[in-house]
């Protein structure tokens, strides 16, 4: 888990998300989930969307604490992938022209409840630091770009809107959630990424902390493990679902390699450790994972049960054998083995 996260967790500031795993991969492309979905009204989907978070518990109250919160951002960021894309208008914009901007760059959907639950937010915060950072709204899985025309209307949104490509979402690790918000610094690389609806003080403090404006938060450094981008997945020492405590560290070793270099076979067409950081409700690499710290553990028994036995230690005081000879030769002599007493 990154430090924001905690920072958001601990203090119960993440107010809720709407995991693809809970309604199987709602953002990917061709699936029929996502076709019966869209033959829905637009204000139940809505609305099952809140419910359906309500019902497991993911609304969670907001409260304060008085510890200092800790936020963090990636150690060694990469790149920000590049967007090139039209808004609503038909205005070309790419994320290279926000260079020198801190840069919020948040997927979301019109039927998404979490997602239209923080836009009045997202609108403020524009608003207050519209010089210095810049929010580009990437809508998923649109049925109607009117649809989308519509909400950014009545909602007066005040930030660029885009329709996602798949392109631009397999480019950011096929967003597996609702919303997904990537924090890009000033640089133009990626230093944070948030999934689910934050409380949005949370955003204010980053953006405020990578303009260096004064804060009242410890800011820390990680290193991305794959919660970011999967292509670190490699990095992880832990993976959502798979339990490893029962491991050596040479045999966690050895299971982390499996599962990163076995592809699992659910169709994302990734590896088992990018699947289980993407989507969480993969009963598959889940089920597959599991064996494989099974069959890992399995064999660092068997291995231990094939060890012959130590040989007893001398008693102490006890004379040190004489040492063994070895295959001798002297001039103008046979070579002469000798035994090994």
């Amino acid at each position: 888990m990154s430090f924001s996260s905690e920072f958001a967790t601990s203090h119960n500031e993440r107010i809720c998300a709407l995991p693809l795993g809970l309604l199987p991969r709602l953002c990917s492309p061709n699936k029929r989930t996502m076709k019966r979905l869209r033959q829905l009204p637009k204000t139940f989907r809505f609305a099952l969307a809140v419910c359906v978070l309500a019902g497991l518990g993911l609304v969670l109250p907001l409260e304060s604490r008085a510890q200092s919160p800790v936020i963090g951002f990636v150690r060694d960021p990469d790149p920000a992938p590049e967007v090139k894309a039209k808004d609503l208008d038909g205005k070309e914009f790419t994320l290279e022209a926000f260079k020198g901007k801190v840069v919020l760059l948040n997927f979301w959907a019109t039927w998404c409840g979490p997602c239209r639950m923080e836009i009045p937010s997202l609108i403020q915060l524009q608003s207050r630091y519209k010089e210095r950072m810049q929010i580009v709204g990437m809508v998923v899985d649109a049925d109607d770009e009117n649809d989308v025309r519509a909400v950014v209307k009545d909602e007066g949104i005040n930030y660029p809107v885009a329709i996602a490509s798949n392109q631009v979402r397999f480019a950011y690790g096929g967003i597996a959630a609702l919303p997904t918000l990537f924090v890009i610094n000033t640089e133009g690389k990626v230093v944070q990424k948030h999934v689910g609806l934050y409380n949005p003080a949370l955003y204010e403090i980053e953006v405020r902390a990578l303009l260096n404006l004064p804060v009242d938060v410890k800011v820390e450094t990680f290193e991305d493990n794959g919660e970011i981008f999967l292509k670190h997945a490699d990095r992880a020492t832990m993976l959502p679902g798979v339990n490893m405590t029962g491991l050596t560290a040479e045999q966690r070793a050895v299971a982390l390699h499996k599962l990163n270099a076995e592809t699992c076979t659910c169709g994302c067409k990734m590896t088992l450790a990018q699947c289980r950081i993407w989507d969480r409700g993969c009963a598959l690499s889940r089920d597959r994972a599991a064996a494989i710290v099974k069959e890992v553990a399995a064999a660092g028994e068997k291995g231990n049960e094939e060890k012959p036995a130590a040989e007893p230690a001398a008693p102490a005081g006890a004379p040190e054998p004489p040492p063994a000879q070895t295959e001798t030769s002297k001039p103008g002599n046979s070579t002469i083995s000798s035994v090994t007493q």
